[in-house]
């Protein structure tokens, strides 16, 4: 079928009751372009009385119901064809009216799904479509609202390629030859039976043709028909992590010589394996996946899903160190999914957070007994050319697995993603605490040795987790659930690593959640174990909502212990690896010489505001440092240094002068703190393994007058395929380094051939909204995000007290809707 974006000539505005429109003035209807979140532009509540989880978990933004419509013309031509509309996804509980007829719903907000619209449409004249979507309370993390990923047009033949009827298998690799099948599904909505030519081409990433087919096909009336067509692919080139390399697959119906329809879909050809004693292998080598979870907000944009803004959260990400993204706890993006195939990034794509049982007052679990197979079903027809998806799982803490009722359900979900999908692994993050939860009150009754970590005196709540998952009552609770699986899924579990494969020695265990502050110990469990295929830190970006669950907290009288939530004005959670802008923080870099990625050392500064004060934060908390030697008013006071490493030892040098040498390295969990003075000039960090300089970093003091640097992240830009341009804000000195502590409000001006689509900083607590133009910076930073509108040239100014105002110009090439 043939798709045309459906983004542009929208309104919308929160859902009026037509009777209080009868008495009161009407709300009115604002223009938007799809991609949209209806939530990310409302202003924020604080709750009565302070923080409370449901608050804090939409990260203070209030719900609501949000209505959407769009006027269309439909060409009288297009009479007799089959035309549809896609949603890639709504949240939440989505109604769709034409022309004031019931269309359509869906009540999960990040399931794929079509309309039919041919049967409702006026053909020559205006269309309107309408569609509404909620959000209240269904959540554990900020979801947006409203239509925040792409809609598309489909038309076509009344026989024709069905949505997603193109799948592409591997069905053979060995020394560089490939066999692959392509099977086509034809629908048939005529009254008679048709025979169509059917013709496949495959493609290399140059677009020159590889191998084909053609065959004929006979399709009966109001029936599909599948179509296989095997094919041999010589000196194939196999898709990896570090070579992705993709094809091109195109099907062509023809009747009597003449093009009746066609549809097109990129694949990968890559092999999968798996056991306990040699892991995970794709293309027959050994992988260790080194993990990030992922929510879906792109932070200032909220939920709304632009192409360039998933691509270049994977190019982050995998520059990070990663090379598996876990979509917590729900379906990825089509967008994200490309990107992930051609940056080569491995994928866990999961289907729900909840099946039966609830966790939020209106969540799915309210539909899920009605609508889970189409939602396996809508995800799998997503992901299946997808060579980047390497296995499904089918759930994240789900409470009922520690049930017998909960590990049934787990088979249902699991064999239907097989009986979909035979070609990847299934897997389930199973949290071991959450299972056993209703019995935890026994176990601090008995004192049971084997969970010892539920007393009061345990301090650590990662380690009570974790001891608590390694109980006998865990064991037998939860061993039926991972038994339905391929891959048992464990979040906060690695005291399981080792027992497991003295109790499942057939079980292959994945890390599919784990705390961000102890990947040192949980990274060597995973080498050390052939059965453990990988680890999912939590998280590898921040995201908007559980706020504060990763902030640093210190002890007081009055709070000897620290908070799971934080109090408004928070918004983010602040665990992430990565913050919201993409800027990466000093975790990102200890994690990338634990995978033993980097060999530079590593400097970050304790605040100084914080000298002396004992340190309570949870275990998604990473120490309150920065990389920055700027700390104005701090000068002869005390600093505490911190040195990440994998070295023996490092040295630490101020002005020249040496504050001596501390082992590092994986004894020493890779790091070491210094305690020295604030002092002016540069700290220099110097690694030594067996005595001999293996690299160096440093930090060097801004001095001077502030200026103002502007950055683009590309000179040029495309009007279609959801691209924008990320637009980096900096305060400096003279010789570009960065002015962490001159922070001040910035403004932007866009002109010309965009727009300005979000502003933002790493803020974990701003009371400023993204789609303001001016807001204060953060640690010297902040980050403009601009929609190019047509082709020619946007021009960004920005200004700032005591700063020289500085642009930077942006050409945008081509015209055209977004697709």
């Amino acid at each position: 079928m043939i798709r045309t974006s459906f983004n542009d000539g929208w309104q919308f505005r929160r859902k009026v009751n037509p009777f209080a429109e009868l008495s009161g003035p009407v709300a009115p209807f604002e223009p938007v372009t799809l991609p949209h979140d209806a939530m990310i532009g409302q202003d924020r509540v604080p709750p009565e009385g302070g923080a409370t989880m449901e608050g804090g978990a939409g990260a203070y933004f209030p719900g609501g119901v949000f209505e959407y419509r769009k006027t269309f013309s439909v060409p009288e031509e297009l009479r007799g064809r089959r035309i549809l509309i896609e949603f890639e996804g709504v949240y939440r509980d989505a109604t769709v009216h034409l022309n004031g007829d019931y269309a359509g719903q869906r009540p999960y907000g990040y399931s794929r799904f079509l309309i039919d619209a041919d049967r409702h449409l006026r053909f020559g004249q205006e269309n309107e479509i309408r569609v509404e979507a909620r959000a209240h309370q269904d959540s554990r993390w900020y979801t947006g609202a409203g239509i925040y990923r792409d809609v598309r047009l489909l038309t076509g033949d009344v026989v024709r390629v069905l949505p997603d009827g193109i799948r592409v298998t591997t069905l053979d690799v060995e020394d560089g030859r490939a066999v692959i099948e392509v099977a086509t599904r034809v629908r048939n909505d005529s009254n008679a039976l048709r025979t169509l030519g059917l013709a496949v081409e495959v493609r290399d990433a140059s677009g020159a043709s590889v191998t084909g087919d053609s065959t004929t096909v006979s399709v009966l009336p109001g029936e599909d028909a599948t179509v296989r067509s095997r094919l041999c692919l010589n000196e194939a080139r196999l898709w990896d992590v570090d070579s992705p390399h993709l094809y091109g697959c195109q099907v062509t119906l023809s009747a009597d010589g003449e093009q009746v329809d066609s549809d097109s879909t990129d694949f990968g050809v890559r092999s999968l394996q798996l056991d306990p004693e040699r892991g995970l292998r794709v293309n027959g080598r050994s992988v260790k996946l080194r993990g990030a979870c992922v929510h879906h907000d792109n932070g200032p944009l909220g939920a709304a899903t632009y192409a360039r803004a998933e691509e270049r959260r994977v190019r982050i990400l995998k520059d990070a160190g990663f090379n598996a993204l876990r979509m917590s706890h729900h379906p990825m993006s089509r967008a994200l999914l490309d990107a992930c195939d051609r940056h080569g990034m491995f994928v866990v794509d999961e289907t729900f957070d909840v099946w039966t049982s609830a966790k939020s007052g209106f969540d799915y679990s309210l539909h899920f007994p009605e609508w889970w197979e189409r939602d396996i079903e809508a995800m799998v027809a997503k992901d299946y050319n997808h060579p980047s998806v390497i296995m499904y799982s089918i759930g994240n803490e789900i409470p009922e697995n520690g049930s017998p009722f909960g590990a049934a359900w787990g088979r249902k979900l699991a064999e239907k993603v097989r009986s979909l999908d035979p070609t990847r692994y299934v897997t389930n993050a199973v949290n071991g605490f959450l299972a056993v939860m209703s019995e935890l009150s026994a176990l601090r009754a008995g004192q049971q040795e084997a969970a010892g970590g539920v007393n009061s005196r345990m301090a650590d709540a990662g380690d009570m987790i974790n001891q608590i998952s390694a109980s006998d009552l865990v064991t037998r609770r939860t061993a039926e659930s991972f038994g339905v699986l391929d891959v048992a899924g464990m979040n906060y579990a690695d005291s399981r690593y080792a027992l497991d494969r003295e109790l499942f020695p057939h079980r292959v265990i994945l890390g599919t959640e784990t705390f961000p502050t102890r990947i040192d110990r949980t990274w060597a469990a995973v080498i050390e174990h052939s059965h453990v295929i990988g680890d999912f830190t939590w998280t590898g970006w921040d995201y908007l909502g559980e706020v504060g669950i990763g902030r640093p907290q210190f002890a007081t009288p009055e709070r000897p212990r620290p908070t799971h939530t934080a109090p408004f004005p928070h918004l983010l959670a602040g665990c992430g690896d990565i913050d919201i802008t993409g800027h990466r923080r000093p975790a990102s870099y200890y994690r990338e010489i634990v995978f033993g990625l980097r060999t530079t050392p590593y400097i970050a500064v304790r605040r100084p505001e914080h000298h002396g004060l004992t340190p309570i934060g949870g275990p998604w908390a990473w120490s309150d440092t920065l990389a920055s030697w700027t700390w104005p008013g701090q000068e002869g006071k005390p600093a505490t240094v911190e040195v990440y490493s994998d070295a023996d030892e490092v040295e630490l040098i101020g002005d020249g002068d040496s504050f001596g040498r501390r082992p590092v390295g994986p004894g020493h969990r890779f790091r070491t703190e210094f305690e020295i003075v604030h002092g002016s000039g540069e700290l220099v960090a110097v690694a030594y393994r067996d005595g001999v300089e293996t690299g160096r970093s440093s930090l060097r003091r801004a001095t001077g007058p502030v200026r103002l640097a502007v950055e683009p992240d590309r000179p040029t830009v495309r009007a279609t395929g959801g691209d924008l341009a990320y637009v980096a804000l900096t305060l400096t000195d003279g010789a570009g380094t960065p002015h962490t502590a001159a922070d001040r409000p910035v403004r932007v001006e866009v002109s010309g051939a965009g727009e300005l689509l979000a502003f933002g900083t790493g803020d974990p607590r701003p009371r400023e909204r993204f789609d303001a133009a001016e807001r204060p910076t953060y640690d010297g930073r902040a980050l403009a995000i601009v929609r190019p509108t047509a082709a020619g040239t946007i021009r960004v100014r920005v200004t700032a007290p005591e700063c020289a105002p500085v642009e930077t110009v942006i050409t945008v090439e081509g015209v055209g809707t977004r697709p």
